[in-house]
C-alpha cells in the first residue's frame, strides 16, 4: 500500500486493493489547487492505469467552482464513490453532480461497504 500526502497536509491518497482512496482532512475548503494536487497524486499512483476511486468527503466544508471543474474533467479514474456522513456532505455531492457531468460514473454513499460494492462490481 502506497500513500501520498496531498500538498499542504490537506489529506492523503492511497492505492489499496485495486481502489484509490482519497481522504480529505475534516473542515477543509477544497480549492482548485487542492483538486489539482489530489489528481496529481492519483495520476502518480495509477501510472496510466484505470482504477475506481473512493473519496471520503465527510466533514468537508466547501468545494470551489475551480475544484468542481477539475474533478469533472476526464482522468484515468474509472468510477467515483463519494462517501459522506452528513446532510451537508450530501448537499455538496448533489450540487456537484447536478452542475457538472463528471467524466467517470459518480455516486454518493453514506455506507462504506455499499460504496465499495458499487466500485468493485459495476
Amino acid at each position: 500500500m502506497t500513500e501520498i500526502p496531498i500538498d499542504g497536509d490537506r489529506g492523503t491518497v492511497q492505492l489499496r486493493g485495486g481502489v484509490l482512496h482519497v481522504r480529505w482532512i475534516p473542515g477543509l475548503a477544497i480549492c482548485e489547487e487542492a483538486a489539482v494536487a489530489v489528481m496529481s497524486a492519483v495520476n502518480e499512483l495509477s501510472r496510466g492505469r484505470s482504477f475506481p476511486m473512493l473519496v471520503d468527503m465527510a466533514a468537508t466544508a466547501t468545494m470551489s467552482r475551480g475544484a468542481r471543474r477539475v474533478f469533472a474533467s476526464p482522468s484515468t479514474v474509472a468510477r467515483v464513490a463519494l462517501l459522506g456522513s452528513s446532510p451537508v456532505d450530501r448537499a455538496l455531492a448533489n450540487f456537484f453532480l447536478r452542475i457538472h457531468s463528471p467524466a467517470a460514473p459518480t455516486r454518493y454513499f453514506t455506507c462504506p461497504e455499499e460504496a465499495m460494492r458499487w466500485l468493485r462490481f459495476p
